[in-house]
């Protein structure tokens, strides 16, 4: 092989990030595959409830963020660093949308892993192919600006599964159903 012909291999390699595959969901535990089992019933009445009951302002956050569907992006054009903001539905009050933080997507020896790098509650997971436009999810959270990130599986409490929707090179969410605590679905929009 020819020195260009191995330079171009080489990065045709390193230009493709890779995501984790094989394991979702049938590795995660029994509690977390339910979880997902009733994604679409979850998602569908906790929207229609903040809709319903949220306040104005932040039922038009909610309406951009669930705006446009599942798009097929390259793994490397999801890798960079993001702006990211949680909404809470279907809780006390029935809707929140929190301030813009800092989040980022990298490309490890696992794959992809999206990482809420600020706030008090930071989710940090690995991004899985499921041969479709959206992504599977499982990561755990952080609670509390001095403790270190968690992987899925360290605790129970804290694991979180669902799924990465790409919807444009600039415009992301996570969905994250039935959270262990304060909301019955979540939501981080991401945006560059």
């Amino acid at each position: 092989m020819t020195r260009a012909g191995w330079l171009a291999g080489l990065l045709v390699l390193l230009s493709a990030a890779a995501l984790a595959d094989g394991t979702f969901p049938s590795g995660l535990k029994p509690a977390d595959r339910e979880r997902l089992q009733s994604f679409d019933e979850v998602r569908a009445a906790t929207i229609a409830a903040a809709r319903a009951g949220g306040a104005a302002a932040d039922r038009a956050v909610l309406d951009r963020v669930l705006e446009g569907e599942a798009a097929a992006l390259p793994p490397g054009g999801m890798a960079g660093n993001w702006r990211c903001r949680t909404l809470k539905l279907g809780g006390k009050p029935v809707l929140v949308v929190y301030a813009e933080f800092r989040c980022r997507i990298t490309d490890d020896a696992a794959g992809l892993r999206l990482e809420k790098l600020t706030g008090s509650q930071r989710t940090s997971g690995t991004l899985y192919d499921l041969g479709e436009a959206r992504l599977g999810y499982a990561g755990a959270e952080a609670w509390g600006a001095d403790e270190a990130p968690r992987r899925y599986g360290q605790d129970p409490a804290r694991d979180q599964v669902g799924y990465l929707v790409p919807v444009s090179q600039g415009r992301m969410r996570l969905e994250l159903p039935l959270p262990r605590q304060e909301s019955r679905f979540d939501i981080l929009a991401l945006q560059r």
